[in-house]
């Protein structure tokens, strides 16, 4: 089962109907014009293309995009606070798009290393990716996947936004900061990723 997201709502892939506002039989191609129209111009918040081989509907459905590939970090220090963003007027967590050549764990590093600036960090376990659908300029539609990594860090740096990034704050915050300031306003594929996270890492 995949969770794209589109215009902040949720789009399931799976092999059998699931449990959403609406479910769609895999139909070919026009499937996914209609569930980009239906997400992104009606107030639907959600829909489930399911089909028996979920192998092909998600080739089939990575092939309907342009492919970008990210990564990033959930970065704990010694406190167990995580490390945040902010750009844009949202909370997010540092990542960034994998250059040509790069494997994903040094993307990871490398972001979360540009964004916040701080070194030193300790790669752990992949996490999971995140999927979500966005327009270019061009009116292009992308499909960015964006691979997840949990990280250590054990230094005394001060972290420092990337400006020329659009980065205005970035800071560690406790679990009651979490819930109270960063979910509130952030992304839905970063709201699951924390959630597979914590899941993986129950207190």
């Amino acid at each position: 089962m995949y969770k794209v997201f589109i215009n902040e709502k949720k789009l399931i892939l799976s092999s059998e109907p699931q449990n959403s506002p609406k479910t769609l039989n895999y139909d070919g191609a026009h499937s996914f014009d209609f569930a980009i129209d239906l997400l992104e111009n009606t107030p639907s918040q959600g829909l489930n293309i399911y089909h028996s081989d979920i192998d092909k509907l998600w080739t089939d459905f990575k092939q309907f995009f342009k492919n970008i590939e990210a990564a990033g970090g959930i970065v704990l220090n010694p406190e167990n606070k995580i490390l945040f963003i902010h750009r844009l007027g949202k909370w997010d967590l540092p990542k960034g798009k994998i250059e040509i050549g790069e494997s994903r764990e040094l993307a990871a590093i490398r972001e979360v290393e540009e964004e916040c600036g701080i070194s030193d960090l300790e790669l752990k376990d992949f996490i999971n990716p995140t999927y979500h659908v966005y327009t270019e300029r061009d009116g292009q539609k992308v499909l960015k996947t964006t691979y997840w990594f949990e990280m250590s860090y054990n230094g005394n740096e001060t972290p420092k936004p990337q400006i020329e990034e659009g980065i205005n704050e970035v800071g560690w915050k406790t679990e009651e900061e979490i819930e109270n300031i960063i979910l509130p306003s952030t992304f839905q594929n970063i709201k699951l990723i924390l959630n597979n996270f914590k899941n993986k890492n129950p207190q």
